[in-house]
């Protein structure tokens, strides 16, 4: 049975796994408020698959009702009339203590601590034995005596349940491994889970028992920005471009921006930061007053996003649930979005709209925050956004034309805002891309031991300035600096460039000369003042400022010179031209930051000139 591609990259789940042959290896994204998992189809591309309900995203949620436990999505309606059994927001207190959880708000059951680790206690139905019925014994004459009454059925008992929070995630992940095994009809034998980059190693280790405990072998525990940046290079055609990228994850409870610098198909984190309270749940609240204020106003009953009463709390409840549904209409269509509550209060059923324009009007100090928190980044990595080639949108919130309106503002037009993969499944889909790569390493390698044990020996360093070439006596057609390894490129690294020399039209042997220079690079920035011609009988206006940006280079380091010998040709075969020459410069940086440079003319059996340069 084949599989076929959806439009946004996903599988049909009625028409089975994407291949037999695919290595049982997954993808998992599993987020603080919903999760996803992907696997490699036959044509080594990623697919986001549906669990047995047909959902690609599914709450990272649980609720015990009675003898009834529920997981995902239908977990999330249990926090209407059943919230103090319903446990949602967990992943972000693994490895935490009862001190660092203590600013963490718990809409649901209540946090406590459990042999030294947090905990949830929620209340279960405890079940009932079935009643014995004995058989009635045959042969016997003697009179029945009378028979008691029945006795009756006892009352329903609820007994409390402690589940810690690594408990809890075990449950969870567990469910979309099994999910996944369904849909692949094998076992899976290993994945690779996402986690946040400012996860601390107490929380990453408590992630990987939680999973190691579901029946789960972990390949790796990959940072979200580097399977955001692994999702895309998928697409890149050549897929070892260098470029600079900002991946921009907009979650329910935070904004996490990380700066990426990617040489050679190597990745680099050039800084990153966490705001917490910027996301999904702060766009809800704002919904939820926005429609609250309305029932008000249509039905005269009184609804507080502030009341904790307790008809207030479910009715807001509701309200929560209702306009996550209204985000996505209006993600996907320019028009207005509904949210529809029946009996929200008092019996009361609701039902409002709210268009795009006065959404954005609405959530124009979330977008704004994003931006500001964007730009702050960058300033700290001294980058200007000029330097920036292409920022990757993560997280469903992120999705909302208006943020991407707004981020538009703060950059160049030349910088690419990349939301070609659903942003909800970009994690999912490059950590599948990862556990392929992981699934074709040898069991013995110790490179793939090194990626379990998350080994600080993966991390390379990299060059903090560009190295490259300066011809003094301008023989190459290019008379500027030529860069040739550029900043923030891993190492060790070896580039190799070719040039044409022009040299004199003295036949024989001749010489080329250039510098080795360690340079600095960054953006020149001008404003000038352009007229405005006003129509006639209007007002002149005043001179309008338009800034321009020109990357620059400064000369830093001087490392050396080379000279080398030549010997001319032309490049016509009736002899006519200019006499030239080709030469090739090589530059290696080993990990120790020395410095070799090669020079050679191309189809010469000379010998190179060699340049080396302690660290």
């Amino acid at each position: 049975m084949t599989s076929t591609p959806q439009p946004n990259g996903t599988v049909d789940p009625k028409k089975g796994p994407p291949s037999a042959r695919a290595p049982p290896v997954v993808g998992i994204n599993f987020g603080n408020s919903y999760a996803s998992i992907a696997v490699l189809n036959k044509d080594g591309v990623p697919d986001c698959i549906a669990n047995e309900d047909g959902e690609r995203q599914i709450a990272t949620a649980l609720s015990y009702y009675g003898e009834e436990m529920y997981i995902g999505n239908q977990a999330k309606p249990q926090l209407v009339k059943n919230s103090k059994n319903t446990i949602v927001g967990f992943r972000n207190l693994l490895g935490k203590t009862s001190q660092q959880a203590s600013h963490i708000k718990s809409v649901a059951a209540p946090i406590s601590e459990h042999n030294g680790e947090l905990a949830y206690t929620v209340h279960v139905l405890e079940p009932i034995p079935a009643p014995s019925i004995q058989p009635t014994p045959k042969g016997s004459h003697a009179p029945t005596p009378m028979q008691s009454p029945p006795p009756e059925l006892a009352e329903p008992s609820y007994v409390s349940k402690t589940l810690t929070v690594s408990e809890v995630a075990s449950i969870v992940i567990g469910s979309l491994v099994n999910s996944a095994a369904d849909f692949l009809g094998q076992q899976i034998q290993g994945a690779v889970v996402t986690v946040p980059s400012n996860f601390s190693p107490e929380a990453r280790a408590a992630l990987r028992k939680s999973a190691e405990a579901a029946g789960v072998h972990v390949l790796q525990l990959l940072d979200d920005p580097a399977a955001a940046s692994l999702a895309y290079s998928s697409l890149q055609n050549p897929p070892l471009n260098d470029r600079t990228t900002l991946v921009l994850d907009l979650g329910a409870s935070s904004l996490d921006l990380a700066l990426l610098s990617t040489k050679q198909g190597l990745v680099h984190s050039l800084a990153s930061s966490h705001t917490p309270h910027i996301g999904g749940d702060a766009i809800d609240d704002k919904l939820v007053a926005f429609f609250a204020k309305e029932f008000t106003k249509k039905t005269k009953i009184a609804l507080s996003p502030t009341s904790k009463e307790a008809a207030d709390l479910r009715a807001l409840s509701k309200l929560r649930l209702a306009v996550e549904h209204t985000k996505r209409t209006l993600s996907a269509s320019p028009g207005a979005a509904a949210c529809s509550v029946e009996s929200l209060k008092d019996g009361m059923d609701f039902s409002g709209t709210i268009n795009r324009l006065r959404f954005d009007i609405e959530m124009k100090p979330i977008y704004t925050a994003v931006t500001e928190a964007v730009v702050k980044l960058l300033e700290s990595a001294g980058l200007d956004n000029a330097l920036l080639d292409e920022v990757i949108l993560v997280g469903g919130t992120a999705l909302l034309p208006g943020l991407t309106s707004q981020l538009s503002t703060v950059l160049e037009e030349s910088t690419l805002i990349l939301s070609e993969i659903d942003p909800s499944q970009v994690l999912s889909r490059g950590a599948a891309i990862q556990a392929g790569l992981l699934a074709s390493i040898s069991p013995n390698d110790p490179l793939l031991a090194a990626f379990e044990e998350d080994c600080k020996a993966l991390d390379a360093h990299v060059t903090t300035k560009t190295l490259g070439v300066y011809f003094p006596d301008e023989a190459i057609g290019a008379k500027e600096f030529i860069p040739i390894i550029v900043s923030e490129t891993p190492l060790p690294a070896r580039r190799t460039v070719s040039f044409v020399s022009h040299l004199d039209e003295k036949e024989g042997e001749q010489f080329v000369g250039l510098e080795i220079w360690e340079v600095k690079e960054s953006v020149k920035v001008e404003k000038t003042k352009v007229e405005i011609e006003a129509d006639e009988g209007e007002e002149e206006e005043e001179p309008e400022e338009i800034e321009t940006k020109e990357r620059t280079v400064e000369k830093e380091t001087f490392l050396g010179s080379i000279k080398m010998p030549v010997v001319g040709s032309r490049a016509s075969k009736k002899k006519k031209g200019p006499l030239q020459a080709t030469v090739l410069v090589t530059i290696i940086v080993t990990a120790d930051r020395s410095v070799e440079v090669m020079a050679h003319q191309r189809n010469s059996s000379t010998a190179p000139t060699t340049l080396r340069i302690s660290a």
